[in-house]
């Protein structure tokens, strides 16, 4: 993209790539995985986005092409040199809508072995977004009651999946009827345990579903919608409740630019809290974005090790689209209409246009 602004300038270019330096790797990509970070960083609605031109992405899976000298590898992390051949997955701080790219190995783990590029793809953002979220921060522990908002994408079947290692008990909140009847056929889920948002009275809608489920309170909120379902979800936390929230799907803009004004009105709308407030109802709110953790990679490393026994069935990639249609990807994604993950899949062979517009 030549700027953050608007859809429309998401371009097909073709770029040199050097060799790659010490400690980085040359993967050729095969698959990327979409999230909501990359139609806000489009749309510049997205703090970390780059000043002026940028490559969209942060997330991957491809075959190690080269590997710069000295020998790749980080001792203190434990993680093993890579070579030529390699199945890998990748976290990029951007730069992910690529058929090649160099990155830091430090960043890459090990494409398992029984599951396709676009698994891969789909699996590092999401995944170490719930890991993080209700573990590191939400303290899951076997029993807790949980609110998961956007329960059929990426995230929240993450989300769903750590909930029943841990013998959770789970409510789910989507924002259609066709999410809905897909968390019922596909996630065992109960009619009483998912909640079809409503904006106006999803208060009440909590009230039934914790009914039904005999609970008096959620231990967890789990939210990456914000907006007029923040304050409800944190209503109904129990004592010692921890709302956990890490993103901001209700000020997503449904055009290719954003709609300024409407974003104004739910800015204003946002909700608050007061502090001596939450020391008298024992409760808490934490908020945290992944991309900020890029110089934690310690910490990252140690997150896909805690997860590899943890989620061992592959991802579920809702829908697959070419490279040459990335924007019409990221225009689904945005639509509200994708359940689990959105793919882009590259081909092998390179993309021969200078500079075009995606057809």
């Amino acid at each position: 993209m030549s700027r953050a602004g608007s859809l429309d300038r998401l371009r097909q270019r073709n770029e040199r790539i050097g060799s790659p330096a010490p400690g980085e790797a040359r993967v050729s990509v095969r698959a990327i995985g979409l999230n909501f970070a990359d139609v806000f960083s489009c749309l510049g609605l997205y703090s970390a986005t780059p000043s002026g031109p940028f490559i969209p992405g942060l997330e991957f899976s491809g075959v190690v092409e080269d590997v710069g000298q000295p020998p790749a590898c980080a001792p203190s992390t434990g993680i093993s040199p890579w070579h030529p051949g390699d199945r890998v997955v990748g976290l990029t701080r951007f730069g992910a809508y690529a058929t090649s790219l160099n990155v830091d190995v430090r960043y890459l783990d090990h494409l398992r072995p029984d599951w396709s590029f676009a698994d891969g793809a789909a699996y590092p953002v999401q995944a170490l977004t719930a890991w993080y979220g209700l573990n590191r921060l939400g303290g899951l522990k076997p029993g807790d009651a949980v609110l998961v908002h956007s329960a059929a994408g990426g995230v929240g079947l993450n989300a769903l999946a750590m909930i029943r290692t841990r013998a959770g008990l789970v409510v789910a909140t989507v924002g259609t009827e066709a999410k809905k009847a897909f968390l019922l056929e596909h996630q065992h889920c109960t009619a009483s345990q998912v909640i079809v948002r409503n904006r106006r009275r999803f208060g009440g809608q909590l009230d039934e579903a914790l009914e039904a489920q005999h609970l008096d309170g959620f231990d967890i909120v789990f939210d990456g919608v914000g907006g007029p379902f923040f304050r409800p979800g944190y209503d109904r936390l129990r004592r010692g409740g921890r709302l956990v929230i890490y993103g901001a799907a209700d000020f997503m803009s449904p055009g290719r630019r954003p709609n300024y004004a409407r974003l104004a009105i739910r800015y204003l709308r946002r909700p608050r809290l007061d502090p001596l407030a939450m020391i008298t109802d024992n409760k808490s709110v934490m908020g945290f974005n992944l991309i900020w953790m890029w110089d934690r990679v310690d910490e990252l490393v140690s997150m896909y090790r805690e997860l590899a026994p943890i989620l061992t069935s592959p991802p579920y990639v809702g829908r697959i689209f070419p490279f040459a249609k990335a924007p019409e990807a990221v225009r689904h994604l945005q639509s509200g209409r994708s359940m689990g993950k959105v793919v882009i899949e590259v081909p092998f062979a390179r993309v021969s246009a200078a500079s075009a517009p995606f057809r």
